[in-house]
């Protein structure tokens, strides 16, 4: 085989891969970086019994064929997940030829085939070729791999497209998320948004969509809801025939069979059926409206229940045999509705004509306890018919699910740069209402304005369900509708389940009195006790009212993480008392981050977080806080950090440290020191290579004092003055890598100092 070219090696491995995966390790060895992938990928466990990692020969691969260095390369923990993962989106979407390189042309080889088992996340763009390509035929083996592999499902960049390709996109969405694996859906940068199609997107998210003839697999219904249909006929009619005997103590078991799919449907119909319903809607211009709590629901399950599809039955008074109460798969499909392919898009944009105003307020459960559902006249709804939600025309984006199923739905949900309008936000509300098994909640640049209201109108109905696991919410945007900590105690006093809440907002609305009618103000709501651990404020340069922010820090005892970024501090004392605040409300606080926050002045209270036992990661980000201060102050800061010993992170970036600083810096670790402090970054300061040599040259002298071991393990150094001089540079950052780990980038100081000008 060494004889051999290595073009060769491959056609000789067909007849001897037995007799070589049996070579002792230094032939394997030898042997492994003349395969191609095909053979590479299947001598990984012959590599693991003889000792040997494959990672460099992928690596490898990754510089030959890629020719690109990946982002965050040093966090990559497995070269070969990463280079086939690409590789099958690269081939996907056409942008990569196998027969560029020899180790990819092979003709056991099938490229999607047989790395699709490795692909965890997918990327699908523009007119949604991938869909297409997916759903081919000549792919269901392709498809069934992603099923059971792919985790994150994304979307990027899309256009309108005909109703093949969406019927393409709806055969993909139910096979991965309804019968699959994916457990995120996250889309990105869509500036015009198609409703039809995002509307779509979103519901099959959150597990609606209906089946019968039209959602058709190559001529045919899906196989695995005809498995399930025909389990549950069989299924039933034995439950049936188990019911005769009990006919007069529960009446039939063929009537309650056949109640049970109109109960459900009448009960999903409740929650998006149309206009006298709809959340978020108005029906009058005095009635508030909220949304239906739908009992159920589906949520994520282990690979072993990822197959699996509950209903979501209406709860009625009257006791209901177990055909009918009991937890299956799907409900029963109506095979004979919306046949049409024309018709299959109508689940989306139609509203339903049926009355809606006998709907029941309450419902009695089946063990007996009440459970309240609000329709359209709750008068205890906190969503009223402002300008956010108040229905403007046209039907689009609301739909019924008269017709639809509950599937599986994922637990992340992410929408970056797509405008929501009121009608879109009123749909995803609808949604968000009954979406128990959703974890996390992203809403980034959307344009909400006043619809956010609309949505924490949806994601209050969420919380009263008992299964609802919903614990992170992040909101950005560029304008806010309301001050931050209004919206803050908005959101907690509705979810008080929160583990992780982050809002952001780079400008202040200019319509201050802008706020919804008829609601009490936010900033009057009491807040319980909620559960949350991190929280996240940007504020579009408001300033930062200890009053405002305390309500919200005594409900959130077990709050672990504070970052306060852009706010103003209105005078002097503000900043002391927000730590006494701290202090006496969040024992269990550990990681505090201020940035852009104007510290220059507040030299008193940046000492006493520096000395506070509980902080082990502290942040002064853009804080200019060297501005007006001496080397005393450096000094003092220096002693400090060196008598914590709690104390493991220290972030310092953009605050002009120069390269004095730096080198007084290194100070922390001298040999009085009892300092802990792991990780220190110095990005965005000025500091030149002659610096940064000097600041390694002392920290060697200070390990060589401590007899060779510090606790420092991390230094950031992104965006300094580096390039300077390039081989100083070099030989500074050699020298600190044999003291710790150093993460920097290649930046041109230069043109970012003439970027600076530019826009001054």
């Amino acid at each position: 085989l060494f004889a051999l070219s290595a073009a060769a090696v491959s056609r000789s491995m067909d007849a001897l891969e037995r007799d070589v995966w049996a070579l002792p390790g230094h032939l394997l060895r030898g042997l492994l970086p003349l395969l191609t992938v095909f053979h590479l990928e299947r001598a990984e466990d012959a590599a693991r019994r003889a000792g040997l990692s494959t990672q460099p020969i992928w690596r490898k691969l990754w510089d030959d064929v890629m020719k690109t260095r990946p982002p965050n390369s040093e966090s990559i923990t497995c070269w070969r997940k990463k280079f086939l993962e690409t590789f099958f989106s690269n081939v996907l979407h056409g942008v990569l030829d196998v027969s560029s390189d020899w180790r990819l042309n092979d003709r056991h080889f099938s490229p999607l085939l047989h790395s699709s088992p490795h692909v965890s996340q997918l990327t699908l763009c523009n007119m949604l070729q991938g869909a297409v390509e997916l759903t081919a035929k000549h792919n269901h083996k392709v498809l069934e791999n992603l099923a059971v592999s792919l985790r994150i499902l994304k979307f990027q960049h899309l256009l309108s497209c005909d109703q093949s390709i969406r019927r393409s996109l709806v055969l993909l969405l139910h096979r991965l998320i309804h019968h699959g694996s994916v457990s995120q859906v996250s889309m990105y940068s869509w500036p015009v948004p198609d409703t039809v199609l995002l509307v779509l997107i979103l519901s099959m998210s959150a597990g609606f969509w209906r089946s019968g003839n039209a959602l058709s697999y190559h001529g045919s219904t899906c196989g695995l809801c005809r498995e399930e249909d025909k389990a549950q006929s069989q299924e039933s009619a034995q439950e049936g025939a188990e019911g005769g005997c009990n006919a007069e103590g529960e009446g039939s078991g063929g009537e309650n069979q056949k109640s049970a799919p109109e109960e459900a449907h009448a009960h999903m119909n409740s929650v998006l059926s149309g206009p006298r319903n709809a959340a978020c809607e108005e029906t009058s211009s005095e009635v508030p409206c909220d949304h239906t709590s739908i009992p159920g629901g589906s949520s994520p399950r282990s690979n072993s229940e990822q197959l699996s599809c509950r209903p979501i039955p209406r709860k009625t008074g009257r006791r209901l045999k177990p055909a009918v109460g009991r937890k299956r798969r799907c409900l029963r499909r109506s095979r004979g509705r919306y046949a049409d392919p024309e018709d299959l898009y109508d689940f989306v944009f139609t509203v339903a004509r049926e009355d809606n105003s006998g709907l029941l307020d309450k419902t009695r459960t089946t063990e007996g306890q009440n459970t309240e559902n609000w329709t359209s006249s709750s008068p205890e709804s906190p969503c009223t018919g402002h300008a956010g939600c108040k229905k403007r025309g046209g039907p689009a984006g609301i739909f019924s699910l008269k017709a639809a199923h509950r599937f599986r739905s994922v637990s992340t949900l992410e929408l970056f740069s797509i405008p929501l309008t009121g009608e879109t936000c009123r749909t995803l509300s609808n949604l968000l209402s009954s979406w128990v098994s959703l974890e996390n909640l992203v809403l980034s640049y959307n344009g909400l304005d006043a619809n956010i209201s609309c949505i924490l109108s949806g994601l209050r109905a969420l919380s009263r369900h008992p299964e609802c696991r919903l614990r992170v919410l992040r909101v950005s945007d560029i304008f806010s509708h309301m001050p931050c900590m209004e919206l803050v105690r908005c959101v907690l006093s509705s979810l008080p389940q929160l583990h992780t809440l982050s809002v952001s907002f780079d400008l202040k609305n200019q319509l201050e009195g802008n706020r919804p009618e008829g609601n009490p103000s936010c900033s009057e709501a009491e807040i319980p006790e909620s559960c949350l651990e991190v929280l996240e404020i940007r504020f579009p340069r408001e300033p930062l009212h200890t009053a405002f922010l305390l309500p919200v820090l005594k409900a959130s005892k077990s709050l672990q993480q504070l970052s306060l970024d852009s706010a103003t501090l209105p005078c002097p004392q503000e900043l002391g008392l927000l730590l006494e605040v701290l202090k006496e409300y969040t024992p269990d606080l550990k990681k505090l981050s201020f940035h852009d926050v104007n510290l220059a002045e507040h030299q008193k209270e940046v000492l006493l977080l520096l000395q506070d036992p509980g902080l082990q990661e502290i942040t002064f980000s853009f804080c200019r806080l060297f501005e007006s201060s001496t080397g005393e102050f450096l000094s003092k800061i220096i002693n400090t950090a060196k008598r914590n010993s709690s104390l493991k992170s220290l972030k310092l970036p953009g605050n002009r440290l120069g390269n004095h600083r730096l080198v007084a810096l290194a100070d922390i670790f001298s040999e009085d020191s009892s300092s802990s402090l792991c990780q220190l970054d110095v990005s965005s300061n000025c500091i030149k290579p002659d610096g940064l040599l000097e600041f390694t040259k002392k920290l060697e002298g200070h390990i060589q004092q401590r007899g060779g071991q510090i606790p420092f393990t991390h230094l950031r150094l992104f965006q300094n003055w580096l390039d300077q001089d390039a081989e100083m540079a070099q030989e500074a950052l050699r020298r600190l890598k044999a003291v710790c780990s150093v993460v920097n980038d290649s930046w041109d100081s230069s043109q970012a100092f003439a970027d600076y000008i530019s826009v001054m």
